[in-house]
């Protein structure tokens, strides 16, 4: 019979009832975090974004055309899109390269080449951001480019002409394709953007990071290459970063509260 005076944390029964119960929490947290790490993994490191002319899950695609050819192993894209992506206001989004007179033929590569990457390349989940815009729900954010893309970009691109420093938004659309607004002016292009770094963060609202890490580091993605997709290593090394400091961040959290649980009941 148990008087008043009897402390029921002190019961036998009662405590061992709770040691198992926090070795059991410390169970749950090991099977949690494996479980988070391996769906991160399989999520973020061969993923299509939820976007205009994407597909929904990336595959083979044997007849990308021309600078998109190096993904036609395994696109986000199909043959139509980048055929597309090489046209002067093509039905991708009306965008109009030549809105401060003809854009050189060294300069739009480029831009053909960024939309190819935009458009096919299956390893940007680790910089994958969700949006609320009319033409996509997810946009890229910060993905790091190689020094070598961002300099070439900018070099070939110095005497071309623009009005605007960020290209995703600001145009007058009321005719169907972008013009430069009435308030703006067509400058040389090392005047809207003095640095390649300028160039490369600022053209697609962040969409870009600058990096000083060349294309052979496997710290960058490349734009442009030959061969197997260089891209896949590079967003495993930052997926694998990101995981390492989520599962810090989670293990720390959930260490301190278990802890402080197993304090109080002993």
């Amino acid at each position: 019979m148990v008087t008043g005076d009897t402390n029921l944390w002190d019961h036998p029964f009662r405590k061992e009832s709770l040691q198992n119960l926090t070795r059991a929490m410390w169970v749950v947290l090991a099977l949690l975090l494996a479980l988070s790490s391996g769906a991160l993994s399989l999520n973020k490191l061969n993923m299509c974004m939820d976007a205009k002319h994407h597909k929904v899950e990336p595959g083979p695609e044997g007849k990308l055309y021309l600078q998109c050819s190096p993904w036609r192993d395994n696109a986000c894209c199909t043959a139509n899109t980048t055929a597309e992506a090489h046209n002067d206001n093509s039905y991708l989004y009306n965008f109009n390269w030549n809105h401060c007179g003809v854009m050189s033929p060294q300069c739009k590569k480029h831009f053909i080449q960024d939309t190819c990457f935009y458009e096919c390349s299956p390893h940007l989940g680790p910089w994958i951001q969700k949006v609320d815009q009319s033409w996509r729900k997810e946009r890229i954010l910060d993905v790091p480019l190689c020094m070598e893309d961002c300099h070439n970009w900018w070099e070939d691109c110095k005497n071309d002409y623009t009005c605007k420093t960020n290209w995703h938004k600001g145009w007058d659309w009321s005719s169907g394709v972008n013009k430069c607004p009435e308030s703006s002016k067509c400058r040389k292009w090392t005047e809207v953007y003095p640095t390649p770094k300028s160039m490369c963060e600022l053209i697609w609202s962040n969409s870009y990071l600058y990096t000083t890490h060349s294309n052979s580091s496997g710290r960058c993605m490349q734009l442009w290459f030959t061969g197997p997709n260089p891209n896949t290593k590079v967003a495993e090394y930052y997926l694998n970063n990101a995981q390492q400091h989520q599962s810090f961040a989670l293990t720390t959290l959930l260490f301190l509260a278990v802890g402080s649980f197993s304090l109080w009941i002993y």
